[in-house]
């Protein structure tokens, strides 16, 4: 008996029992033929498994959530194509629940468990055609697919202990992704026009030519990789990979990515891994007039990964004819992990971590606890851990956030103590420094990492955080245009640190703003919401402070006011105090706040 984290698919026929009543034998013959030819072979593709199946239903697993959800759209779509002209009492029509959870896997391979219960409690309340997520499963993959998604709110699922929210995804109504559209015009967006005087560039994901989407993680890390090295040198303007990677999967020629970017140029390629061996493909494209500057082809064993790494840096560098700094060549000739097991693992460990969810956030943990014990020196694979400890503190993800804190803030000071050269180190400590109301501290360790790596729009984004703590909200607007220009399609808890700034500095229409923009791409964000019923408290709009505070304990119940005064670490106590004060001003009341 095994236990792990998976992602559970269930999917069955809708009015099974009436359609079999109908015309048993000629139901069943439709079933075996739709299986054979389209849904067992879409499984494969996916990499699912086939758990069992009981009549007309299935319990498949897979190795992400992503390949899950693809499997379902993937089938679905062709269910809407097969089903056109057959009357509605003769078509033939699936529902489909997701979820991403533990399971324990018996001998025999049979899931167990709550991860199975929750996904086949989503199938049932899935409309015809439909595909039901649970929330840890929608934000696997809310940033990659372009349908429309709808948010049914929190639901007490039968015989599941707590209520969960779940999403639907109907197929036959494509909705452009928010994560792949513009900034709306409240932002500056970037253009080539407002990049810095210096080469800019883009780097896409590269292809994963594998054979195997499972491989994916890999070729996406090779992308994540290189920007990292490129993001080293000051006298390059690089884009992050939240921006770039929206254009995965996405049909679009190079000028246009490369406009909607603000770059000159762009990186594009593909991994292949077989085996013991990896070919990496690669070209640089100058979108001003779509000519090739340069390409290559790296075919090496795997363990050569990181100087394939070091070489395509190396040539890009040299295509560009850039004159670098003697602190840019120190910061490119700093060393690498050795051990590629090592180097997988942490690979996968950031794909889980990168969802911001309590699942990937234990995954994340355990894949590099995984790394860490292959090689005990890996100073990345160190921080990671920092990292979701830290995140345990913030959400209250532990039973014991504060102690989750100085773990954290432990394993941050090591990562830096192994590799000082390495600044997700430094982003480590930095994060752990500024929750723990070190603010100076905070911004020195950043200050540094972003001396290592001076396009980190992450670190950007940290530094306007501890800004807004440290009592400089103006200081943090500029530092968040910064790293705006480096992550246009930035994540859209970007728009809660420009309304924080904004509300600091007293301009609640302008934070209202930027809160309806974040709204826009998460509307279950209680923080969002009651900050929102605090500016409509300071402009005397008392009503829509209510409606506002009352969809914060919507969405969360538990929310406290206190817990927040207690976790969010202003320099100024001040600060928070006149959060507070616009909700008292629109006569809300405050559930257990303690004096301020």
């Amino acid at each position: 008996m095994t236990r792990k984290l998976a992602a559970i698919l269930v999917a069955d026929v809708v009015g099974y029992s009436r359609l079999a009543g109908a015309d048993e034998d000629r139901i069943l013959a439709r079933l075996r033929t739709l299986r054979s030819d389209l849904v067992d072979p879409t499984i494969a593709v996916h990499n699912g498994r086939v758990v069992k199946r009981t009549g007309d239903g299935s319990l498949i697993e897979f190795r992400s959530v992503v390949d899950a959800v693809r499997c379902a759209i993937e089938v679905q779509t062709a269910m809407v194509e097969r089903n056109v002209g057959v009357s509605p009492e003769h078509r033939i029509e699936f529902r489909v629940g997701i979820h991403l959870g533990d399971v324990v896997e018996e001998s025999d391979g049979d899931l167990m468990g709550d991860g199975v219960n929750i996904a086949a409690r989503l199938e049932g309340i899935a409309k015809p055609g439909a595909i039901c997520l649970s929330e840890d499963a929608y934000r696997q993959v809310k940033a990659r697919f372009d349908f429309a998604v709808t948010d049914l709110g929190q639901i007490q699922l039968k015989n599941i202990a707590e209520p969960m929210r779940v999403y639907s995804l109907q197929i036959g109504t494509p909705q452009p992704n928010p994560a792949r559209q513009a900034q709306p015009a409240a932002t500056k967006m970037p253009s080539a026009a407002a990049v810095p005087d210096k080469p800019s560039i883009a780097v896409l994901a590269f292809n994963n030519m594998s054979g195997d989407a499972e491989q994916e993680y890999f070729s996406d890390g090779i992308s994540e990789d290189i920007i990292t090295d490129l993001s080293k040198l000051s006298e390059l303007h690089v884009i992050a990979r939240n921006s770039s990677f929206v254009y995965k999967n996405v049909t679009a020629s190079v000028p246009e990515m490369a406009k909607a970017l603000g770059v000159r140029y762009v990186l594009e390629g593909s991994v292949r891994k077989a085996g013991n061996r990896v070919r990496v493909t690669a070209q640089l494209i100058d979108a001003s007039n779509g000519g090739h500057i340069w390409a290559s082809r790296f075919d090496r064993d795997l363990t050569d990964i990181f100087a394939v790494q070091d070489e395509l840096t190396q040539e890009i560098v040299a295509a560009l004819r850039l004159n670098l700094t003697h602190g840019d060549q120190d910061r490119l000739a700093k060393g690498r992990a050795l051990n590629v097991s090592a180097y997988e693992l942490l690979l996968r460990g950031r794909e889980q971590a990168s969802g911001h969810t309590r699942t990937g956030n234990i995954a994340a943990r355990s894949l590099a606890a995984d790394a860490l014990a292959i090689d005990p020196e890996y100073a990345a694979a160190q921080a990671l851990i920092s990292f979701t400890h830290v995140l345990d503190y913030v959400n209250a993800w532990s039973n014991d956030p504060e102690g989750s804190l100085r773990i954290g803030m432990d394993l941050a000071q090591q990562a830096v103590e192994m590799a000082g050269e390495q600044p997700n180190g430094h982003f480590a400590l930095g994060m752990a420094c500024m929750w723990n109301r070190e603010l100076d501290r905070a911004r020195a360790e950043v200050q540094q990492g972003l001396a290592l790596s001076p396009n980190s729009a992450e670190l950007l984004r940290l530094m306007a955080h501890i800004q807004i703590f440290s009592g400089d909200p103006a200081g943090a607007l500029e530092t968040l245009d910064a790293s705006i220009r480096l992550d246009p399609h930035h994540p859209e808890i970007l728009f809660q640190f420009l309304a924080d700034a904004h509300f600091s500095l007293g301009e609640y229409e302008q934070a209202i703003a930027a809160i309806e923009q974040r709204l826009q791409q998460n509307s279950q964000s209680e923080t969002a919401y009651a900050l929102l019923a605090s500016c409509y408290g300071h402009l005397g709009r008392s009503e829509e402070s209510r409606q506002a505070w009352e969809k914060a304990f919507q969405i969360n119940p538990n929310f406290s006011v206190e817990r927040r005064r207690r976790v969010l670490p202003f320099r100024n106590p001040e600060d928070f105090n006149r959060r507070v004060e616009g909700l008292r001003k629109a006569g809300l009341t405050i559930p257990n706040l303690g004096q301020c």
